[in-house]
């Protein structure tokens, strides 16, 4: 494993697939400012990389890929350091949803608070079958901010509210039913389960993800009939790259 700082660890295959490994943030892997700001730094750097196909993102214990946000650096808080700390895990969050490729989160275990928030902004979600989540914020006083804003989004404003407002954790299965998560592996599979969505990925054309990638977060913000036009131009952008001539010849000489 390459260190790209103390807190972020790359694993690179041939295939384009990189796996960032989030350490030396406790066995919870919990995220304190230096933590924070180490891992949006790996992400951004990573997302220079062409060459990137698709990115999972691990803690390094199979506890947790993150655990939450460091309550016992933000006891110390107040208004301005608050604003400071919460406006950096806007930042790592922001950089996952603003990474070029596919995302691919590995949830082990727990996720919750800040964890769940930077969960939210990757593309996908994959949870080991005994993953437990939840939004604990408003038992301590704080309540969900940032990122927590595309929750409603995934499941539905009744099921965020319950999340935000009650602070119960829920369990992989109530996940998968409410389309937090998009696969719960069975027990001992969680890999394999990131394999098989990485190798749906890797079957894709790499400059068409990321066209879709960005098309699916300025449909996030924009109307229905902005949305519509917008991607005109986008779908003929397609064929500079020449993908759909080499992807679809492929698919016209497997049909004969």
């Amino acid at each position: 494993m390459e260190m790209l700082n103390p807190y972020c660890g790359v694993d690179r295959d041939p295939r384009g697939v990189v796996r960032l490994t989030i350490c030396n943030a406790g066995s919870l892997n919990i995220l304190g400012t230096p933590a924070i700001n180490g891992v949006r730094e790996g992400l951004e750097a990573l997302a220079n990389d062409r060459q990137i196909r698709v990115l999972v993102v691990a803690g390094q214990s199979d506890k947790s890929m993150i655990g939450g946000a460091d309550i016992k650096e933000m006891a110390k808080l107040d208004q301005a350091s608050a604003e400071k700390f919460i406006t950096g895990l806007r930042d790592l969050c922001e950089a996952a949803r603003a990474f070029p490729a596919p995302v691919i989160a590995r949830m082990p275990g727990w996720c919750l608070g800040g964890g769940l928030e930077f969960a939210a902004a990757c593309d996908f979600r994959i949870a080991a079958h005994d993953a437990h989540f939840g939004m604990p914020e408003v038992r301590v006083g704080i309540p969900s901010v940032i990122h927590a804003a595309l929750l409603p989004r995934l499941i539905g404003w009744g099921r965020a509210r319950w999340l935000v407002m009650t602070a119960e954790n829920i369990d992989a299965p109530t996940a998968l039913a409410w389309g937090l998560v998009d696969v719960v592996a069975p027990s001992g599979g969680l890999d394999a389960a990131v394999e098989k969505t990485v190798a749906a990925l890797l079957e894709c054309g790499p400059e068409a993800l990321r066209a879709q990638k960005s098309l699916l977060r300025q449909w996030e913000e924009l109307p229905l009939k902005e949305s519509v036009d917008l991607s005109i131009g986008v779908f003929g952008q397609s064929f500079l790259t020449g993908e759909p001539q080499r992807l679809m010849q492929g698919f016209i000489n497997r049909k004969r």
